[in-house]
């Protein structure tokens, strides 16, 4: 059993394992009480053969076949209960990566419902992944700073601008003696520091357009993309999202994107062909919304714009951590996620978290015409 899902018994004898976390943990009834010596027995020091064997013994009166237990076995193997105490670091890892990242397997580990042959898996795939972030700001920064720390295995960070003084309250990726330095420069230099068992690089370009856009995602012309997923940090120009809803779309590459409008801290996930795309999404939500407008008048009323997001360390990093959960878990399918959706933390009402999910529409004018699920 995985150390983190330890089974225990109920007052009325059921076993509850997977911890008691929404999502993650499952009742299950024992009647006759082989379930519970069943879970003690899978404790990681007995082969499958010597469990069934030590389960037939303590219940003898039962008479369970060693296919029953061993039906048992596999039932909580695939509902993702259990690993192979036994399996080997893969092929790829070093005992160096068992040191670094031993928690955050174990938290992958607890997150993951999923039958693998070892824990280290999800691992792996962060080791094999190239990820691109656009923009290294407050949240992009902080997501290429939990990205790199996780271990994933090249990040490259795109920024135009450089670090002033006015950054510092809100991305912390930066130091002092780092005003005046193009982001881009500085960036790859913190993210090596955190972590020189990963590839770090980075480049100062401003993106203009979608084929500006394009170019970067795909250098090489082809229609298929070098990266794995983009995490989209940039907020700036205000058409960027639209661009990598388009891009992505055309690249079949999944992304990412976060940020924060005063006290409201989201993340949106998106991937082409499953589900809603960000214009369905956004559509939806304006939708969805009940502004109470009078007759022309503009939606700035309701949300004004400022020419700077009020912003802090706090809201910053949060945004970026919610675009580094999403990203780890579509790279790595752990915890499952469906795409298509937003979510997020609202500071002035905690008891309210944030989540938006609308249907694909089929007249989106940017994913309307692809034939994929909803």
């Amino acid at each position: 059993m995985k150390p983190e899902h330890q089974a225990y018994r109920t007052a009325d004898g059921n076993v509850r394992i997977g911890s008691v976390i929404y999502g993650i943990g499952a009742e299950i009834e024992d009647p006759d009480g082989w379930i519970w010596t069943l879970t003690e027995a899978m404790d990681g020091t007995r082969t499958a053969a010597q469990i069934a064997a030590e389960v037939a013994a303590a219940h003898p009166r039962l008479l369970l076949p060693a296919a029953t237990i061993g039906s048992a076995m596999a039932d909580l193997r695939e509902a993702g209960f259990v690993d192979d105490a036994a399996a080997p670091l893969p092929a790829g890892l070093v005992d160096r990566d068992r040191v670094r990242h031993a928690r955050g397997v174990a938290l992958l580990r607890w997150m993951d419902l999923s039958s693998r042959a070892s824990p280290w898996n999800a691992q792996l795939r962060l080791a094999g992944a190239r990820v691109l972030v656009l923009g290294v700001g407050g949240t992009g920064g902080m997501a290429a700073q939990a990205l790199v720390a996780s271990g994933v295995g090249h990040v490259h960070t795109v920024d135009p601008d450089i670090v002033e003084l006015s950054n510092l309250n809100r991305q912390t990726l930066y130091r002092e003696a780092d005003i005046g330095r193009p982001k881009a420069d500085a960036a790859v230099a913190a993210l090596r520091a955190l972590n020189s068992d990963v590839t770090v690089t980075g480049e100062r370009r401003e993106i203009r357009g979608p084929d500006a856009l394009a170019a970067l995602l795909a250098p090489d012309g082809g229609g298929r993309s070098p990266y794995d997923l983009l995490v989209l940090g940039a907020d700036r120009p205000p058409e960027i999202r639209r661009w990598a809803n388009r891009v992505c779309i055309a690249l079949n590459l999944p992304w990412v994107e976060g940020g924060y409008r005063g006290p409201l801290v989201t993340a949106g996930v998106h991937v082409p062909g499953d589900g809603p795309c960000w214009e369905c999404q956004r559509a939806g939500e304006d939708a969805r919304r009940d502004l109470r407008l009078r007759p022309g008048q503009s939606e700035d009323a309701a949300s004004p714009r400022m020419p700077w997001n009020p912003a802090s360390a706090v809201t910053a990093g949060l945004s970026g951590t919610l675009v580094a959960h999403a990203a780890i878990a579509l790279l790595t399918g752990v915890p499952r996620m469906r795409p298509g959706f937003r979510y997020g933390i609202n500071l002035m009402a905690l008891g309210d978290p944030v989540l938006q999910r609308h249907p694909r529409r089929p007249d989106c004018p940017a994913c309307g015409p692809l034939d994929h699920p909803t």
